[in-house]
């Protein structure tokens, strides 16, 4: 079915005023490498992750980042990996993997260990998603709430076979996926598809403007915080995916299809949500 807003609205309602951050959810992010450590201070921002409603964000990273994340950890908290990472991952509601990881032994080690210990909400996208297309077996055992988030190329290295032919039936290929390996998949593009494969919400927020580097590791980082206060079905992240399209398509309307950036994405995140709630109906 079309997502349409009016679905969405209950999962953004008006928090207590005895709510304390706790309330909202630990987000943790884990992603960066040397050469693409961008990726992880645009999903690690609190302009995406909190900006979206967690409670709380922690970045995790290897020591050779640390320098380069700094001037970016603003109220987010930051743990640096140094053989701990159970550690890293304790007391977290929801777990974000992979933006601009790479793809070499150790973040295929990370991968497998979170996959074996890990038991609540996991986000997997960019180079997370090309280690599972590896090793699906890796999904066989794990009591992780799994979400994926491939785009399209991503989704055919998932299935081994090719995108042309995925494009001809995008949605029947993401339910058999969703449904064979008890995950909720999220299938970027045009029209966004999110499903279990039992339900499936089509979500057709967005614009050209957010074509450009980044803006996935800014959906990553918006589910993930939504996630923080959301139960794991797929109108949450369907509810998420909406509203980045949303905040992309307001930083279109500003900035342009041409010069808008993922970075805008985020700045538009409130007023997205203003717009879910109806409060511009109300003015």
């Amino acid at each position: 079915m079309i997502l349409d807003i009016k679905d969405i609205k209950d999962l953004f309602s008006y928090r207590s005023i005895d709510a304390n951050k706790y309330d909202f959810g630990v987000v943790g992010i884990m992603g960066g490498s040397t050469s693409f450590s961008g990726a992880l201070k645009l999903a690690s921002m609190s302009a995406s992750s909190l900006r979206s409603g967690a409670g709380l964000v922690r970045v995790i990273l290897e020591e050779n980042l640390k320098d380069a994340i700094m001037p970016y950890i603003l109220e987010q908290t930051l743990h640096v990996l140094n053989d701990d990472l159970d550690i890293a991952l304790q007391k977290l509601d929801v777990l974000a993997v992979g933006m601009g990881w790479g793809q070499d032994t150790s973040r295929h080690e990370y991968l497998e260990y979170i996959l074996n210990n890990y038991s609540k909400k996991l986000i997997l996208d960019a180079d997370a998603l090309n280690i599972l297309a590896k090793n699906l077996n890796l999904l066989n055992n794990t009591k992780a709430q799994i979400i994926l988030t491939p785009h399209l190329q991503e989704f055919a290295r998932l299935l081994n076979i090719s995108a042309e032919k995925i494009q001809k039936n995008c949605e029947q290929y993401a339910e058999y996926f969703a449904r064979k390996h008890n995950v909720i998949l999220l299938l970027k593009g045009h029209t966004t598809i999110v499903t279990d494969g039992k339900i499936t919400y089509l979500v057709e927020s967005g614009s050209p403007g957010m074509a450009t580097a980044g803006s996935g590791d800014v959906l990553s980082g918006i589910i993930a915080g939504f996630l923080g206060y959301n139960a794991y079905n797929p109108l949450s992240v369907a509810a998420a995916a909406y509203l980045a399209g949303l905040a992309g398509t307001l930083a279109t309307k500003k900035y342009t299809d041409i010069a808008a950036i993922a970075s805008d994405q985020i700045e538009f995140i409130p007023e997205a949500i203003k717009i879910i709630r109806g409060e511009h109906e109300k003015n």
